[in-house]
Parts: C-alpha cells; structure tokens; sequence
C-alpha cells in the first residue's frame, strides 16, 4: 500500500467551540469543511496518519517525530482544558520513515521521553495537532499517528521528507494519510495577529492556485520576501506533505478559505488516483537547486571564498593553512573582521574578532571562519553536510571611534562596542531585528555580562560587508 490521502488544515484554536464559543461561528465554513476531510480520510481506508505541525519542537538539524508509545495534549493554554485528545504511535511506520529519510540524507529523529527530558522539550501535542486532529474525530476519524514537526530545511530536503513518509508507506504495507497542519497569512487586516501586509493577500491567493493546479514547483519557488512578508507558518509542512505524492497523479481540491480573524484557514483534500512518472520530482528539485547555488558562489567576493574554503577544509579534516591564500593588495593591511553563517535565512554561527591579531586581512577571515563555524557557543557545530545550505558574509570591521552619547549611532551605519572595566562586547550593524540605538545597545550589554542600567564607554565603528 502507499499514500491514500494527503490534506492541508489550519489550525486555529478558535475554531473549537470549547474556545471559541460564538467566535467559532465565524469560521464555519472552515469547520465545517475540516470535517470533511475527515470523513473523506475515512472512505480512502486509511490505517494511520502522519501529521505535521509547525508548532512542535523545532530542531535546527533534524525534523522530529513525537515517538511516545501514547502521547496527549489538551487546549488548557486557550481555556478550554476539558478538550483531551490521545494516540497511539505508529512505532513500525515511525521507525521506517526514519530510516527511508536517512537513505534520502533528510536527518529525521524519533524522540523519546528519555530524550526530550535531556533537550528540556515537550512531547504533548500541542494545537497544530489537537485543532485538526478534534474536527477529524467530528467526522468518527481516529487513527494511530505519527505526529511530526517540520523542518528548517530549504525546500527541496522538506519534500524529500515526504517522500520518504511514501516510501515507508510502501515499505510496510499500510494505507496512509498524511495531513499538513498550518495557516497561511498572519497578516491579512490592520488588526491581525502580526500586523498587516498586502503581501499577504497575495500569498494566500498563490498558494491556493498552486494547490488547486498542484503546481509543486510553483509554489516551492514562491518568491522569498512574499513568504517572509505574508508571516505564514504552514509553507514548510505542506512542502513536506507534498512530497508523499512524489511520482503520483491527484485529485487537488480547496475545500474552503476564510481570512476572518486576519489570518488565512485553507483546506485542501489531495486524492491520489495512481502513478504519474512525470511527477517524480525530487531529482528536478535538486537539480535546480544545484543550478541556483552555482550561480550563486560564481558571484561571491573573495573574502567570501576565503571563509567557505577555510571552514569546509577544516571540516573535511584537510584545513588549508590561512598563509597559503592568496592577499589581494586591498587586503594586505590589519583589520577585525566578523564571518557570519547563515541557515535559510536564520543565523548559524557569527564570530570575529574587535582589533586585528593576524598579519592581514585573509588570514583574519581564514582563521574566524573556523570560529564562527564551529566554536560559537550558541550554536552546535556546523555539520560538513549543511555546507551547501549556508550563506556567508563578511564584515570588515574600520578603525571604532569613542562616543559621548547614544544618539551618535546609526543601527544602519554604525555597529557599537560597549565597555565596562575589563567587560567588553560588540554589535555589528544593520543587523535584522534591531531597529533602535537603544536596543543595539542592550544587547552589546548583554553580550558582555553588563547589566541594563550600568553605565558603559561607548564606541561606534562601519564595516565594509562582503557578501
């Protein structure tokens, strides 16, 4: 047997009358066609759901599945506690989507309570789950599940997770079903949850096309500022719910959409109806995804280069000594310098040095690449398989000059260095999410163990950032 069904539901609190009460009147359109779907799931003959929820733990490095034997969560947090929901894990197919993942070098972990109780995470399903999961028992559905988080994946590795969720479908025999939790928008009206953004409109438009065409390239090759704009949180699992229909022909229907509350509800019910060679898609994806990076190191300053090099020869137990790189003459000279890694988008590793300790500009980047790559203590050390995944840039750091007060500083122009005693810490600038001098200020002094109303020495210095 394979995938028998795949689907797309929101999964907003409100809708369940225990929460909502009148409110969920609202949305009976979405209600009403979440239970649906379930009764649909039903007629395919499905004996186990795999669902994906946004809002489990989130692991930088791997996806997870909830492997408790019997897991439990109830809506306590939206004041409706006496809504309990449980069920039994499918350890077998669990087990086998783990193992297919790892055959399509996707990291999947199956997490147990001994483990979760050493990361400190929990393994109660929290709403992304319970709110489809209570309108599919409305329609008397209630099967063993694989409860799965998604992954900070770039795309074509999200869908190769749900092929692996198909192969394993395959591997042990079951009829399954596979259900994307999550809402689109969060930013469709002045008062919606994240503020409004007209891209938003537009996002939620777009992903419906794609779903009613089922144009899977499309849609994994949305425009990156239209999804950050639109402040959605269910591309990644209905990426990876697509995936289970690598290789297949399907029925795509939207079964509703509603943005009452300022936030997009979308429910789609995805029919298999046989084999199509056509859409085996992943060899594509990578292929194009291949392409674009090409493209994208053919195009990046040497300093960048540099910082690639340094850190994937180190990885590979084969580092390149930092003398041996070349020194342009406009590096020759001394200079701090920050390399920062990032990771879709999120920040995976960032460490430089304030003054300069190497005889030039290259060495600097070469020795602070391996730093920032793999001794940053935030973060756990960069993998030699994520490589690929990483966007690199870095700061040259001119000569900081002391100031005599915040309003001196620029968080576009100047980065900051704070000083206290021997205590000392540094912010570089136009950095996202730090919008004010006062909030660079902060955490310069957070980074440096000085407490927020101990006063400090203030210098500011501007960077020459190579990307």
């Amino acid at each position: 047997m394979s995938i028998v069904f795949c689907g797309i539901m929101p999964h907003p609190p409100i809708a369940v009358p225990e929460v909502g009460g009148a409110e969920s009147d609202m949305i009976k359109a979405t209600c009403e066609a979440m239970v649906e779907l379930g009764r649909r799931i039903k007629e395919s003959g499905a004996e186990t759901l795999v669902m994906i929820s946004p809002h489990a733990t989130v692991f930088g490095d791997a996806i997870a599945i909830n492997a408790l034997p019997s897991t439990r969560g109830d809506l306590a947090a939206f004041r409706a506690p006496q809504v309990v929901l449980s069920y039994r894990y499918d350890q077998e197919l669990g087990r086998e989507i783990t193992w297919q993942a790892e055959d399509l070098a996707v990291p999947v972990a199956e997490i147990d309570q001994k483990l979760a109780d050493r990361l400190k995470v929990s393994l109660e399903l929290d709403h992304g789950f319970l709110v489809p999961l209570y309108f599919l028992q409305q329609a008397g559905l209630k099967l063993p599940l694989v409860p799965c988080s998604m992954g900070l994946f770039p795309p074509e590795k999200l869908y190769a997770f749900g092929l692996a969720v198909k192969q394993a479908a395959e591997a042990t025999k079951k009829k399954v079903a596979v259900i994307a939790s999550g809402d689109l928008s969060h930013r469709l009206t002045a008062d919606a949850p994240a503020g409004y953004d007209p891209k938003g409109r537009e996002f939620d438009q777009a992903i419906a096309d794609h779903i009613k065409s089922l144009d899977v390239m499309g849609l994994i090759n949305l425009d990156e500022d239209l999804c950050r704009r639109a402040g959605e949180c269910g591309l990644r699992p209905i990426t990876m719910m697509l995936g289970a229909l690598d290789g297949l022909a399907a029925k795509s229907e939207v079964l509703s959409y509603e943005g009452t509350f300022g936030v997009g509800y979308l429910v789609a019910a995805l029919q298999p109806s046989g084999v199509d060679n056509q859409r085996q898609l992943l060899a594509r994806l990578q292929q194009e995804k291949k392409k674009i990076r090409e493209q994208l190191r053919s195009k990046e300053s040497y300093l960048v280069q540099v910082a690639r090099q340094s850190l994937e020869s180190y990885l590979r137990g084969q580092w390149k000594k930092p003398e041996s790189y070349q020194v342009p003459e406009e590096f020759a000279g001394q200079a701090g310098t920050f390399v920062s890694f990032k990771k879709q988008g999120h920040l995976r590793g960032c460490i430089g040095t304030t003054a300069p300790t190497r005889p030039n500009v290259v060495q600097e980047v070469a020795y602070n690449a391996v730093s920032a790559g793999t001794r940053d203590p935030r973060f756990y050390p960069i993998r030699l398989d994520e490589l690929d995944e990483l966007t690199v840039s870095v700061d040259v750091l001119l000569p900081p000059e002391p100031i005599t007060s915040i309003d001196q500083l620029d968080v576009k122009k100047y980065g900051v260095i704070v000083r206290r005693g021997e205590r000392s810490g540094l912010l570089l600038p136009d950095l996202e999410g730090v919008d004010t001098p006062q909030q660079q200020v902060g955490i310069a002094k957070q980074k440096a163990g000085i407490g927020p109303t101990e006063e400090v020495q203030l210098e500011r210095f501007e960077v020459v950032r190579y990307v």
